[in-house]
């Protein structure tokens, strides 16, 4: 900060309390007196047939305002708050520096020493390991309560337009790294809209494709234009067999696991106008330890069954 400014904010914090110091002790004593009546001192204003008094205040509220006074004197003088004032903060580690921003990470800093002796001691296990841990699947189910269970339910199983935890069906892939990948750096899929490209014609005979891979009731007559149209335009992702490839997150489109809606209406509606989701990145909000337990935890899901 320039040194303007820092006089400026010097200037404007002192003759504030400067000046609410002299409000307070310019109105502590009575200024007018009723002689008529001593014991109802008013100020002369009536509003409505209601006098004004002019009482002073109670002691003990006069000294509580007092001590705010002190309170902010002492305060400026230990943490910065007067321009480039750094402060005297007299505690512990200080370095001359004090700021909000250090005194949280000192706090976080001191919390990790704290934590490593429950999550530090499964840093070092194995993700399969911690699956048959039960007090370490405990921790991370409350992660996972805090963290994730938003979008996909408390106990793992999904919903609309986000993925059920507890089969075996990945997008992105169910191996312990896969997982862990995915938390750390999240996940952005994306499914193109094809209506300007095949046309509702096209995303009719396609959806009834789609639906003979699974063998599903389906439209045999469209099947084979539909295959043609797949095989142009969807096997890139979803591959020639249409079971899907994890390096893209493209589904399976043989079984009956659905993200979104599987209905013809809901296969139509994906052609039409595309889907996108997203996973957040976990890695600048969970720490490493929790995230090795968290990824214990989402593998332990799939096993149950």
């Amino acid at each position: 900060m320039s040194t303007f400014w820092s006089l400026w904010i010097i200037i404007l914090t002192s003759v504030n309390l400067i000046l609410l110091l002299w409000v307070l002790l310019a109105n502590r004593k009575v200024a007018v007196r009723d002689d008529a009546d001593p014991e109802n001192r008013t100020t002369g204003h009536v509003y409505d047939g209601i006098q004004e008094y002019d009482n002073p205040l109670p002691k003990w509220w006069f000294y509580m305002f007092l001590l705010t006074f002190v309170f902010s004197v002492l305060y400026l003088i230990v943490y910065p708050g007067m321009g480039n004032w750094k402060g005297f903060f007299p505690f512990e580690g200080y370095d001359g520096s004090w700021t909000s921003a250090k005194q949280l990470e000192r706090e976080q800093s001191l919390a990790l020493d704290q934590y490593k002796s429950s999550y530090g001691v499964y840093s070092a296990m194995s993700v399969k390991e911690l699956a048959d841990e039960p007090r370490a699947m405990k921790m991370a189910q409350r992660i996972f309560g805090n963290n994730c269970a938003v979008c996909h339910g408390a106990d793992g199983g999904g919903a609309l337009g986000f993925p059920n935890l507890t089969d075996k069906d990945w997008l992105y892939g169910g191996s312990p790294e896969q997982i862990k990948e995915t938390l750390v750096k999240g996940r952005q899929a994306a499914m193109p809209a094809w209506q300007g490209v095949i046309g509702e014609k096209g995303i009719a005979e396609v959806t009834e494709y789609i639906l003979s891979l699974s063998g599903r009731e389906h439209d045999a007559t469209k099947v084979e234009a539909g295959k043609t149209i797949f095989a142009q335009s969807c096997t890139a992702c979803h591959g020639a067999d249409g079971k899907g490839t994890y390096a893209v997150g493209a589904p399976n489109l043989t079984d009956d696991i659905w993200l979104y809606d599987g209905s013809p209406a809901g296969i139509r509606q994906s052609l039409r106008l595309g889907r996108e989701g997203q996973m957040p990145a976990q890695e600048q909000l969970l720490r490493d330890d929790k995230i090795h337990l968290l990824t214990a935890y989402i593998y332990s899901l799939s096993l149950e069954d």
